[in-house]
């Protein structure tokens, strides 16, 4: 009875042992540490385009002549805000896409505000601004992390899928599709530009007595 009990204890152990070699456990597993470092993206996302109508509010009030790139950051946000990627999408490139481009739009259009807004030195002086913006660098580097951090849970799940003898279980067993990793985009290989022809340069008072002044010397002239 002993040896029968030996022995079925030996075939659950290798019968178990089979299993989580061909995936049966390995690819789930690694497919919800993926998601959750998906679900931290989304939140350092969320964060900044939190941030962002406080600081289009703090910088209209100081700079009301850059209505084009403030209009461009609101729009942006609006773009980046209203694509909403679910995990079933992580495995679907065409969505993540789109997905991706929107916010590197939002990115780029913030990059542009920040060049503006060094010809206001009184906006950069301003408390509130400051704040604002520590606190959305502070956003950048958040999703900059989260961002690595998916990558490297998207690069381990899909080598988990696509070797031997996972690959077994993750085709026959769970259906599993590789998921989309992010990538740097070609804007992001160069500074933002910014066309700084439209900003206005301060006129000067007219100075009524040099005026006056001038026109004696033109006359002794």
């Amino acid at each position: 009875m002993s040896v029968i009990t030996t022995l079925r204890a030996a075939f659950v152990a290798l019968a178990a042992l089979s299993l989580a070699a061909c995936g049966i456990n390995s690819v789930p597993a690694k497919e919800e540490v993926a998601k959750t470092k998906w679900a931290d993206v989304q939140s350092a996302y969320q964060r900044r385009a939190d941030l962002i109508p406080n600081l289009v509010s703090t910088v209209r009030g100081a700079a009301a002549s850059e209505t084009t790139i403030l209009t461009n950051v609101t729009e942006a946000r609006s773009r980046a805000t209203s694509i909403n990627i679910t995990t079933d999408d992580l495995s679907n490139p065409e969505e993540f896409q789109k997905f991706q481009d929107a916010q590197n739009q939002l990115t780029q259009a913030l990059g542009q505000l920040r060049t503006v807004v060094e010809a206001y030195p009184t906006l950069q002086s301003q408390a509130r601004f400051a704040d604002l913006m520590t606190a959305l660098e502070g956003s950048e580097n958040r999703i900059n992390t989260a961002r690595d951090r998916y990558n490297e849970a998207v690069r381990d799940y899909n080598t988990e899928i696509r070797t031997f003898p996972s690959i077994i279980g993750a085709k026959v067993i769970h259906g599993a599709k590789p998921m989309v990793p992010f990538e740097a985009s070609a804007a992001a290989q160069s500074a933002p530009t910014v066309n700084l022809d439209a900003v206005a340069a301060p006129v000067a008072p007219a100075n009524d007595n040099a005026a006056e002044d001038e026109a004696p010397a033109a006359a002794a002239n």
